[in-house]
Order: structure tokens, then sequence, then C-alpha cells
């Protein structure tokens, strides 16, 4: 670990005494916190740039993305990569979230499950991940060695390795060859990284798959093209952006375009 290495979300709240603060009080304070993450967020933008680029570059030429973290951060990366089949209609398994502990650390915690520094690369050769691939590393504090591990044995192997912390020159940032920064400053709740890191680790996480999946032509205009319709409000919204993209006054011929095909861009295809 780098001398000059300062590990920011550990440091002590800038709040005092918060178990005597009034509901107000917290609420307030906490909100003033989280003012601070979408202006961190943007002094990161050229670093996020350059992940999507190589990103989208790997998946239009058949590649996958995979996120691997422990904790809160894991379960973000699952998060944004379970949304992808349903919000951008595409195939199951190209974007794939992995977290320490397995399924089970999904709701509850796996004890130092994520102190290992082997498991994260093997977790990721279940996969048979290749050059390929791209794999991003999350972890608030940018010391976890179930996902520094990971990322360096995908380094080494010519895998294309990004990562998101909280943390400036943390040991994953090192590891990755297209880190992420997000340096929040410390917790509202000492050390409770949860809070505003997990909510930039979020709000990077939508930067990146959503511009991802606009690079590889997953969006059309401003449209969710390819949304599966797997409720009625999807449907009922496919149906309204088919009127709109075709012309179509009758919403029942509409929608039954949309369900013959199955998507809104297939539907709209099948006229042209």
């Amino acid at each position: 670990m780098a001398a000059d290495f300062t590990r920011i979300t550990e440091q002590s709240s800038d709040y005092r005494h918060l178990d005597q603060m009034s509901i107000h009080e917290l609420l307030v304070n906490m909100n003033n916190e989280d003012k601070k993450v979408p202006a961190a967020v943007e002094k990161a933008i050229p670093q996020i740039e350059k992940l999507v680029a190589a990103i989208s570059d790997k998946m239009l030429a058949g590649g996958r993305l995979f996120y691997i973290g422990a904790g809160t951060s894991g379960r973000l990366g699952i998060l944004d990569a379970s949304e992808i089949p349903p919000t951008y209609g595409l195939p199951q398994g190209l974007v794939i979230g992995i977290i320490a502990g397995g399924e089970v650390a999904i709701q509850r915690p796996v004890e130092q499950a994520e102190d290992s520094w082997d498991q994260g690369w093997a977790d990721l050769m279940k996969h048979a991940i290749d050059e390929k691939d791209v794999v991003i590393g999350i972890a608030a504090s940018g010391t976890t060695p179930y996902v520094i591990g990971a990322l360096t044995e995908a380094r080494k192997k010519g895998i294309i390795t990004g990562c998101i912390t909280c943390n400036a020159g943390s040991p994953l940032a090192i590891a990755a060859e297209l880190p992420v920064e997000v340096v929040v400053g410390p917790e509202f709740v000492t050390g409770s990284t949860r809070m505003k890191s997990g909510t930039a680790q979020k709000l990077v996480l939508n930067m990146i798959s959503t511009a991802v999946m606009i690079q590889i032509g997953r969006v059309e205009d401003n449209k969710m093209v390819n949304m599966q319709l797997t409720n009625s409000k999807l449907v009922d919204r496919g149906t309204k952006m088919v009127m709109e993209k075709t012309g179509i006054s009758s919403y029942d011929k509409a929608r039954e375009l949309l369900l013959k095909y199955g998507s809104v861009k297939k539907a709209v295809d099948s006229l042209k």
C-alpha cells in the first residue's frame, strides 16, 4: 500500500453527537452531505469516459462486462447488471455481477468473504472470462483483497480492468488499468460507506451502463426501444412508442404489432 495513501472513507465524520440530534437535524445534515456526491462524480467524468469507451468497444466486438465487489459495492454491481436485460433487451449473461460470498451474500453478510485474495479471480474464472471482456472492481475503500486480487489476475491475462472507488490513490486504483476515483469525503456516520460512497458508486454505475447501452445501439433517440415487455406498464409504454414512430393512430393495432414482435424496435422495423 502506498505510503501516502489516505483512507478518507474511514476518517471521522464531520458531525458529532448524532445521537443527540433531532430527526430534522439528522435528515438535513445527511442531505447536505449527499449534495457533495454529484460534484465529486463530475470531477471523475474524464475517467468514466475512458472506461465507457473501452467497454463499448469490447461489447461491440462480442465481449462481456463484469462487475465484482463485496458487501454494498458488490450488491450495487449486481443491481446494475440485473437491470440491463429488462431495460435494454440485452441477452442474459452479457453484463454479470459477482459478489464475494456468492448469492447468499446479496441478502446477508458472509464473514471474511472479502478477505480472500484468490477467490475473486476464481469466481471470474467460473464464467470463462477472457481478453474479450472487461471487469470493473467496485470497492469504496479501494482496499478489498477479493476485488484487488481479481483485477490483478485479470490484468495479467490481458483483460481490461476498471474500478470504482472513493479513495484516491488506493491499491485498487493502482491495480486497475482504468480507475474511477470519486472522493466524497468522510461519511455522516463514520465509516458507513453505504451512504455517500454507495450513492456515488450507484451514480457512476448508472452512467457507465447507460452510456454503454446507448453506444452499442440499444437506445434510439431517447427511447428504450429494446426493453423487455415484462409488465402492463411497459407494454403500454411500448405501444405508445410504436404509435409515435410509425404513425399508427390505433392504440389496439399498435399494441397488437408490439406483442407480435416482442419489442418496439422489431415492431417498427417490420413495417420498413
